[in-house]
């Protein structure tokens, strides 16, 4: 018999150790590990975690077997892994219902469970009784099966299984837009079962879902039925929102140590190796002590100050906690494997000695990991004293599993019995190596011949649709019905991946189905969906920002593939250049680009696989609009010679969304008599009309018609002078309407008005009366046809309105056709990630409704539509507005620093303000015109408002064929106005003055000196440069002193600034943690009779997202944005005490009072200087017009009159100086 070698008998240690305190906690029926001998449960994440040990020691044992026996070792050891995995797999097939329903609804009943009983797989609580949604714990689950199929074991038997694991692919491929219950399963840190936006999750399911991506589950024993498919575009997603999140783990924990699972072993889910760093770096900083690491800031479990009679923590009692918080050894083991992964030996023999002083020495000498050491009870005092002094106590599990089984794992690795690739087969752990440039192929091609020809009279020679055959093209929606197929699984009632946009990662690839090759055009082209892509320069705007994205974003290795409108054709010609938006670019023919693209191979649409393509075509899998003309792609199919059912199946398709022409064409009538109804019938009629129709005793919500016959109507949408959209009353004239013998409106004649019609606005007004009165599947019997619905003919009407560019009518009726921007969820979880919250409706509450977390697409439709209250134009807009800023938080994040919440209801009304006040129009008229601006140039004002620039509205003549009756304005920048940010603010300028005086004058004197100083500067100085409000009439006026006033400003413009600023909540750098420091100095703010008291930052630490939002919550209870602004000056001013030496400034600060008071001395200065006859005040607030015009420095800078308010305001609390105010 050999003689054992030295590493066997380590081995054998190792599995002694791994028998004695892994295995024997393992159920020998069901293969799932218990928590503990007390705690039966099995929890999916600790079992994953646990099992790791077991499957790195058995591929110990295969690699450095010395005997036959050491290759049985391995062999049971491995199936010891398998038993569990197999286990779990159970358990979550027995729920197999709760996956299907959660894949549409995200909702927290529906999840999986955490936790399952060890004996049987069944459930243990119920649905609400945990907090059960876990997205990282079911993406950890399937990273492993990916890896640990990767290096060898079988774990999937059938191909039941195999759809399962798909279907939990769609599970967790939404993790960017769910709020879940984390690691610690407690969601928001007070444990009040709030979930939460998770980087943990999010950074855990993207690389599961990469790690799982066309890979064969049957390994090297598998075929095409057992292939797993991704959708790119998920992941990316996931990458996104994660790399917008770290450090920040979520929005109530500034930072968490289980982000160490994320940004190293086992998920390596940053690419970004100096995010890696700094998140790296902040849970050293902030989180790291002698045992161990905390979880998270003021993290209370098992701290001798938590009340273990409850749960839940009171949010005052959270800043006990601090200071005090227990440490946790499981997250050295991480620093250990982190170590040897990154090759740093320094950092792996620091954590193993410092290791070895924390560990317990338990039977027979072995090692055990305890769960955490805490403080003990009687030695707190002396902790929150000095922090990290006070030896603590192990407490809890003993061993702790999951850090039992990484501290096994750690010492495998470190001593060289495993490498890293054997744990991690698929190789996540080169995330961070540097990528390849990438070159995004770009073939344009022509959707029919006459589109070809145009073309070429502008010397650009392209290939249609046709020209490319065997090559099919098909537009993006066909991509995505038939991935709705992928997963389907008939004996689990399991119904596949739900109909969803397929982002543009996803239509640049190429795709064999059934031995064709297709290729898909980008979804942002379909016109289909929703009206953006009926605007060409949009569509210019939309691939320049899709290709830089491409550009970023491919990781396969090797594609992306638009009436001749002028911004076409510069873009065909850029594209012909190489470079276009920052992205490296080929344009060449489709055929030379075959043999350097990326394959999909859809294998289960293959005719021997199960899928039946026509088996459940009328369940739902059509998308639910009906309104595009195919043309190209129609040709495409119909001109083979033979169709397959393949074929069969997208002409099915195509013809479900292909337009259908049923409205009578219009007919020319003079000018005099150009309208079915009188211009003067009031909007009083139409409401009681169908308010009688629905048996109303009143005039139901008005949803506003941007149409010609009903301009008292149309014009009602006042978003500049009015808070409430409301109704104009009209002329109270009696219109006859059509009657029938009952005197109740004939519908029927109402559609044979539809031929009289000489303009799109009045037939839409006939089908919005029938809509109303009837709803949108009454069948008109149009020309004696059946079947042709009111919601038809509104389609069909949407077509030709997006023909003829008239921007309002096409708003209107996608209002009245609930159209939604399919990447709306997407859209609004990008801005939730990127730490901005979102309000939608006109302020102030409750009708502005807020959105801080992501909501499922049809929960989020409805919620705008009722915060619009019911006023289809804005509920439209609204959508809009989010698409185009998660667009722009995506590619220019900067222009949103320190904004926290955006109120798309008040962007849309000081955008009509803006356009009120460039075109010198009344509020009708501006909201008119925004209603009918293009998508790009609605983009284009957005962006303006956004980045703060000065820009210029002018009217512009419409093209004579343009049957819209709206102005035409475009949009132009009109340069810098010299004026900077941060003159802006004021805040600088004032800090410095203010350091200068406390160079002279102790702390005690120093509110005083300033008040004083300022003072003095006001009235002495010289030149009162930007300082003077601007005289109503635009000329300049003069002081006392007969010094020049105002000169080179323009009227309006710091009104102007500080309503954008207030309407997008921009707050100087660094505001809301002043506002922690200066609550901790008195006993609140009251901001417009709502206070924020200090006790939040007992709950609260002054990074948190959370507090932020707490905040700019009271902030946002002001309606009027430029009064919002001068208490953020007021707060700012206020603020700069907190740097002072006195420890209190009194009990609650009225802010408002402070603004009032510097209002009322600056009517005073200006009274004095004879100003009486135009100092208007503001009816809200009682705040003067110039004083919300002045800018923030100099003699009559808003800045000098609040610094003197906040100076008598305080006066009492302050330390008498024996300076006296001016």
């Amino acid at each position: 018999m050999r003689s054992r070698s030295n590493s066997g008998v380590r081995l054998d240690g190792y599995a002694r150790l791994v028998q004695q305190t892994i295995l024997c906690y393992q159920n020998p029926v069901t293969g799932l590990l218990s928590a503990s001998h007390e705690q039966k449960d099995a929890w999916v994440r600790d079992n994953i975690y646990s099992i790791l040990a077991v499957w790195g020691l058995g591929m110990a044992y295969r690699k450095n077997a010395d005997r036959d026996e050491d290759k049985a070792k391995a062999y049971e050891l491995e199936q010891n892994v398998v038993k569990l995995m197999r286990g779990l797999l159970q358990c979550m097939m027995r729920q197999v219902d709760k996956v299907e329903k959660f894949k549409h609804t995200q909702s927290t009943k529906d999840s999986l469970h955490a936790k399952y009983n060890t004996a049987t797989c069944s459930t243990v609580v119920g649905d609400d009784q945990w907090g059960h949604l876990q997205v990282d714990a079911t993406s950890l689950f399937l990273l492993f099966l990916a890896q640990m199929t990767a290096s060898g074991l079988r774990i999937i038997f059938t191909l039941d299984e195999v759809a399962f694991i798909q279907n939990l692919v769609f599970y967790i491929e939404a993790a960017y837009k769910v709020a879940d219950y984390g690691m610690w399963e407690r969601g928001d840190k007070t444990n009040q079962g709030i979930p939460e936006l998770n980087a943990s999750s999010v950074g855990m399911a993207k690389a599961a879902l990469e790690a799982i991506d066309e890979l064969d589950l049957f390994g090297a024993h598998g075929g095409r039925k057992s292939v797993i498919h991704v959708l790119p575009d998920e992941v990316e997603h996931c990458q996104s929102i994660l790399f917008s999140m770290l450090p920040r783990a979520s929005t109530s924990k500034e930072i968490d140590a289980g982000l160490l699972s994320i940004i190293s072993f086992p998920a390596f889910a940053v690419e970004d190796v100096n995010l890696v760093n700094v998140t790296k770096n902040e849970i050293i900083s902030k989180l790291q002590g002698r045992y161990g690491c905390c979880r998270f800031l003021r993290d209370g479990y098992k701290t001798p100050r938590e009340d273990p009679n409850r749960l839940h923590y009171d949010p005052a009692e959270l800043k006990l906690f601090e200071n005090i918080e227990c440490e946790w050894p499981v997250f050295w083991m991480y620093f250990i494997i982190d170590g040897v992964f990154n090759g740093d030996a320094v950092q792996v023999q620091e954590y193993r000695e410092a290791l070895e002083g924390i560990l317990i020495r338990g039977k027979n000498g072995i090692h055990l990991v305890p769960e955490l050491y805490a403080i003990p009870p009687n030695k707190v005092d002396e902790e929150y004293k000095n922090p990290h002094t006070v030896d603590r106590i192990p407490l809890g599990k003993l061993p702790h599993l999951w850090g039992q089984s990484l501290y096994i794992l750690s010492s495998l690795l470190a001593e060289g019995f495993l490498a890293t690739g054997e744990i991690d087969p698929l190789n996540r752990r080169f995330s961070t190596s540097v990528k390849p440039d990438v070159v995004v192929q770009v073939t344009v091609l022509a959707e029919n011949k006459h589109v070809k020809e145009l073309l070429r009279k502008h010397g650009i020679d392209v290939q249609s649709i046709t020209d490319i055959h065997p090559i099919r093209v098909q537009p993006g929606r066909i991509l995505s019905h038939i991935y709705a197929k992928l997963g389907r699984n008939k004996n689990m009632k399991l119904s596949g991946r739900p109909y969803r946009h397929i982002g543009v990662l996803g239509t640049s690839k190429l795709y064999v189905i059934r031995n064709q090759i297709f290729t898909f055009t980008p979804q942002f082209t379909d016109q289909h969906h929703f009206y953006l892509a009926l605007d060409n320069e949009m569509i210019v705007e939309m691939l320049r920002i899709e290709l830089a994205y491409l550009c970023t974003c491919w990781r396969m290795t090797a594609n992306d593939g638009s009436d001749i409108h002028p911004a076409v054709l510069s873009t065909i010609r850029k594209l012909e250049d190489g470079y276009f938006a920052g992205a490296r670019v080929k344009l060449g023919s489709l055929s030379e680009f075959l043999t350097t693209s990326f394959y999909t191979y859809l294998t289960f649409l293959d005719p021997d696989c199960d899928e039946k393509l026509f088996d459940d075509a009328s369940e739902g899998s059509f998308s639910p609009d009906s309104n595009s003309d195919m043309g190209g792609y129609l040709e495409d199919t119909i001109n083979q010679e033979s169709q397959d059912e393949l074929d069969q199946y997208i002409n099915q398709l195509l013809q479900s969304t292909s337009l259908k022409c049923y409205l009578p064409p219009l007919c020319k009538k003079t000018s005099e008599d150009s309208h079915v109804f009188s211009a003067i019938h009031s909007t009083r009629d139409i409401l009681s009309l169908m308010a009688k129709a629905k048996g109303l005793e009143i005039p139901f919500v008005p949803m506003t018609l941007p149409t010609k016959v009903l301009s008292a109507h149309r014009k009602s949408l006042n978003l500049v002078d009015s808070t409430q959209p409301l109704l104009k009353k009209t002329h109270d004239d009696d219109f006859q309407w059509p009657r029938d013998d009952h005197g109740d409106v004939d519908c029927e004649k109402l559609v044979e008005q539809l031929k009289d019609c000489s303009n799109l606005q009045d037939q839409a007004d006939i089908l919005y009366i029938l809509y109303v009165i009837k709803g949108p599947n009454w069948d008109t019997n149009l020309s004696g046809q059946h079947g042709i619905t009111v919601h038809n003919l509104l389609s069909e009407l949407y077509g030709k309105a997006g023909l003829n560019q008239e921007w309002g009518l096409i708003r209107y009726i996608s209002g009245l056709l609930r159209k939604k921007v399919e990447v709306l969820a997407e859209a609004c979880t990008d801005l939730l990630s990127h730490q901005k919250q979102l309000t939608v409706g006109l302020p102030p509450e409750p009708r502005e409704k807020t959105i801080s977390a992501p909501l499922p697409p049809e929960e989020l439709t409805r919620l705008i539509y009722e915060a619009s209250g019911q006023d289809i134009s804005i509920a439209v807009l609204t959508q809009e507005i989010v698409v185009y800023l998660a667009m722009y938080v995506r590619a220019q994040p900067s222009l949103f620093v320190e904004m926290l919440r955006l109120r798309i209801g008040l962007i849309i009304q000081v955008m009509a303000t803006e356009l009120a006040r460039s075109l010198n129009c009344s509020g009708e008229e501006a909201s008119e015109s925004l209603m009918n601006l293009s998508p790009f140039d609605m983009k284009n004002l957005l962006h303006h408002i956004l980045s703060g620039k000065e820009f210029g509205v002018e009217r512009s003549m419409r093209p004579i064929h343009s049957s819209t009756s709206s102005p035409a304005i475009s949009i132009h920048e009109v340069g810098h106005t010299g004026v900077t940010k941060t003159e802006r603010s004021g805040i600088n300028r004032l800090r410095s003055e203010m350091k200068q005086m406390t160079r002279r004058f102790s702390a005690d004197e120093q509110l005083f000196s300033v008040s004083q100083a300022m003072s003095c500067s006001a009235h002495s100085s010289k030149s009162m440069r930007s300082s003077t409000p601007s005289s109503p009439t635009g000329t300049s006026s003069s002081d006392s002193g007969g010094h020049h006033i105002g000169c080179g400003e323009r009227q309006g413009q710091w009104l102007r600034r500080r309503r954008l600023d207030g309407a997008i909540n921009r707050v100087p750098v660094g505001f809301y943690q002043k506002v922690w420091k200066i609550l901790q100095k008195c006993h609140g703010l009251s901001i417009d009779g709502y206070v924020l008291p200090s006790s939040t930052t007992q709950e609260m630490t002054p990074q948190e997202i959370k507090f932020a939002v707490h905040v700019e919550s009271v902030l946002n209870r002001v309606p009027q944005p430029e009064y919002r602004q001068l208490l953020v000056e007021a707060i700012m001013v206020l603020t700069l005490l907190s740097d002072t030496e006195m420890n209190s400034i009194g009990g609650i600060i009225h802010v408002d009072q402070i603004v009032q008071m510097a209002n009322q001395l600056f009517l005073q200065d200006q009274m004095s200087i004879g100003a009486m006859d135009t100092l208007e005040k503001d009816s809200a607030t009682g705040i003067c017009h110039f004083f919300y015009d002045s800018a923030p420095s100099g003699a009559y800078g808003t800045m000098t009159y609040l610094t003197k308010a906040v100076a008598s305001h305080l006066q009492d609390l302050l330390p008498n100086s024996g300076c006296q105010m001016q």
